[in-house]
């Protein structure tokens, strides 16, 4: 069973202790102040719940959920920074390299040669961490800092089960980190949802049944047993990088050709599905031994069909044939039979016929409609509200959130044919929302991007979907961003791209540039054998730039998915503040950095008219150099990136709020101080207090189960 440091970490619920009863009052008052000081706080329930058990129960409680809240915003790590006093007393960058220099030829080498990087006083730390806090005054609190409430949750088997079913009934893909965990939670529980709409959720469910022997759940398809063999050998269940297959136990060789012969014996029709993996179908075919099995000859027909011994045409290739040969109409009547296809294939479809043909395509697509999830019919939607005008750059990413920009080449589509389809998607949408009742919604929802992937965000705390805007609400913003290498000498570099209102360059601060228009830097660590972290200040009124473009760049050595940790934030404070360059309370939120590139991008923040700023999570990185990677380097890339996501409409919470309005008829706005009777239905970012009992709670953990099914 999980423990209770990984429920907080992942609800904000504490699991119900147990031990002996007394009075743990004091125990609870000191968990209470510690989390106050992590700009967290604990319901009245909690802190009640723990005052009831004698000190050392009740410590038992509380250390979890102290340790949970560090971790949250990444207080677990000390945050030490180059230059003491930061940001006060940063040199001027020159002036800074010259004293380097000097201390470093005094005496002159003997070759004559001086590597700046390598200079005695350069890239490590010249103090303790207890020093910088030393120096520093104490933080002065203010009523804008960060407050979070930490509530009493059920017991820990109650929350174990609650966060495998919302996991493995997820309408959205999984990102890493909550795959890891509902693998970790499918071996502990045998009761499984009725539906798991996600395939590659399916699959970690699988791999852990196929480790017991149990027979695979939910597979309709080739492909859906193609993925449990690959996350079983530890390999990629997207199937988007290359696996190695171990060895299949008998027993497991058994499960995995059963279910491919139960898929095939049920429509043969799906043997057309091999050939987009035909390589990979070829080496699990050498792990399965598939002769040994006669009574699975449906099974064998797979690896006969990946061998080239049977030919079968996709209904990909069937699609594409009769778009080359009979146009889009007749495409689309091929299509009809994967319904999702259809609809992810409809904008090239559409784009390819006159007034007439367009309206018979969008008859095939509603006539299959009902057949498609949720999840993609508000991905199309918030496509469609993209297509009248063209983009700056279209946007590629990965699933590793590697991203690339390209123009937007597209043909247009009409007004009239935007509008049909998507009276088409929203009618259909509508009609799956359910009927709740007494909605309560808080304000700061309403700019959230839909939650359609967890593939396109990172873990971290208070980490939202990409698109999502944040309001900043600080004079000071300030990123920081922690490393700790591996095994090799590792040099990330934190940087800012400043921008106009054309996304065009007008200033950077980096180790190349400490301070300019409003931005100051920490100073520059070259190595994280025992962690490091980079700071950047910003005075919102002091810097003339419309856009600020945070950045990390990895200068040298391991990637961020090799090393041992890494994270970005960025926090806010009102001027006069002080404190240490790492406050936790004033910590807005943290996110991992586990994506394939060697430059992170991961948001970008403006200025509207108002001079109000936000900030628009982008979650992206690019490919950039093996090494000495800067952000000079990327300026008209990173620009452009920038642009296409930060002006692109992402479809929000307000969308599927206005489909529950429609089906309610009303909602309440939240306010402070509200209470109500009975049950309500709550979305907002966290859980408030006194909620009624048996009332319906989505968080910003839980937005992804307001997508339709």
């Amino acid at each position: 069973m999980i423990d209770a440091r990984t429920v907080v970490r992942r609800t904000m619920r504490v699991p119900l202790g147990d031990g002996k009863p007394g009075d743990g009052a004091g125990v609870a008052r000191q968990m209470d102040a510690a989390l106050v000081g992590m700009g967290f706080k604990a319901s009245r329930e909690l802190l009640e719940h723990i005052a009831g058990f004698e000190p050392r129960s009740a410590m038992d409680i509380a250390y979890p959920v102290v340790r949970a809240a560090r971790e949250l915003v990444g207080d677990n790590v000390p945050h030490n920074a180059y230059f003491i006093r930061f940001p006060k007393d940063v040199p001027d960058t020159v002036e800074f390299w010259v004293k380097c220099m000097r201390d470093a030829l005094m005496p002159v080498p003997a070759d004559g040669w001086v590597n700046l990087l390598e200079l005695p006083t350069y890239g490590t730390y010249q103090h303790t961490y207890e020093e910088l806090l030393a120096a520093h005054d104490e933080l002065i609190p203010s009523v804008k800092d960060r407050v979070t409430v930490v509530h009493l949750g059920g017991t820990l088997a109650e929350e174990s089960a609650l966060l495998f079913q919302g996991l493995a009934a997820s309408v959205t893909p999984l990102g890493e980190a909550d795959l890891a965990l509902l693998e970790e939670l499918a071996g502990l529980t045998d009761e499984l949802p009725q539906v798991m709409p996600v395939r590659e959720n399916r699959a970690v469910v699988n791999s852990v049944r196929l480790a017991a022997g149990q027979p695979l759940v939910l597979v309709d398809t080739v492909t859906d047993v193609l993925r449990v063999a690959c996350h079983a050998s530890g390999g990629d269940v997207t199937l988007q990088e290359r696996t190695k297959f171990r060895g299949f136990k008998r027993r497991e060789r058994r499960v995995l050709m059963a279910a491919l012969d139960d898929v095939i014996a049920a429509d043969t029709g799906k043997l057309g599905d091999i050939a987009r993996f035909a390589e990979p179908w070829k080496r699990l075919g050498e792990r399965l031994h598939p002769h040994e099995y006669p009574q699975f000859p449906h099974a064998a027909d797979v690896f006969a069909v990946a061998r080239g011994e049977r030919k079968v045409r996709s209904l990909a290739a069937r699609a594409e044939h009769a778009y080359l040969t009979e146009g889009a109409v007749a495409a689309a009547a091929v299509l009809a039979n994967a319904p999702g296809m259809l609809v992810r294939s409809m904008d090239r479809l559409l784009r390819e016929t006159d007034p007439a043909q367009a309206k018979q395509v969008l008859d095939v697509v509603e006539k299959s409609i009902g057949a498609v999830s949720g999840r993609v019919l508000c991905s199309v939607r918030q496509h469609l509200a993209n297509r009248a005008t063209p983009d700056s750059a279209r946007v590629f990413a990965t699933r590793g959130r590697r991203a690339w920009v390209a123009d937007d080449t597209r043909k247009p589509l009409s007004v009239n044919t935007i509008n049909s389809a998507v009276a088409m998607v929203d009618a259909e949408l509508l009609s799956r929302v359910p009927s709740y009742e007494r909605i309560v919604v808080h304000p700061d929802v309403f700019d959230v991007a839909v939650p359609l992937s967890g593939k396109a965000t990172e873990d971290g705390f208070a980490v939202l979907p990409r698109g999502t805007r944040t309001p900043v609400d600080g004079d000071v913003l300030r990123f920081f961003t922690y490393w700790r290498q591996r095994s090799e000498r590792t040099d990330y570099d934190l940087s800012v791209l400043l921008l106009n209102k054309d996304f065009q360059y007008v200033g950077h601060v980096s180790w190349t540039n400490y301070d300019t228009d409003g931005a100051v830097y920490s100073g520059d660590i070259t190595e994280a054998k025992d962690g490091a972290t980079e700071f950047i200040d910003i005075e919102l009124d002091a810097v003339s730039a419309k856009y600020i473009v945070p950045q990390v760049h990895i200068y040298s050595g391991e990637s961020f998915e090799q090393v041992a940790e890494s994270m970005f934030g960025w926090m806010t404070r009102e001027r006069g503040q002080e404190g240490a360059p790492f406050e936790p309370r004033t910590v807005r939120t943290r996110s991992d950095m586990r994506g394939y590139g060697r430059v992170a991008l991961p948001i970008v923040f403006g200025r509207d008219d108002d001079g109000e700023w936000t900030g628009t999570w982008t979650h992206l990185y690019q490919t950039g150099q093996l090494n000495f990677n800067r952000v000079e380097g990327a300026v008209s890339n990173s620009g452009r990136l920038a642009r296409a996501v930060y002006e692109r409409r992402y479809l929000t919470m307000s969308y599927l709020i206005n489909l529950l309005t429609a089906k309610a008829g009303s909602v309440t706005v939240w306010e402070p101080g509200m209470r109500w009777d009975e049950p309500v239905v709550f979305i907002g970012m966290d859980r408030p207090e006194d909620l009624p009992e048996c009332s319906t709670v989505f968080t910003r953990d839980r937005l992804n189960r307001l997508v339709p099914a």
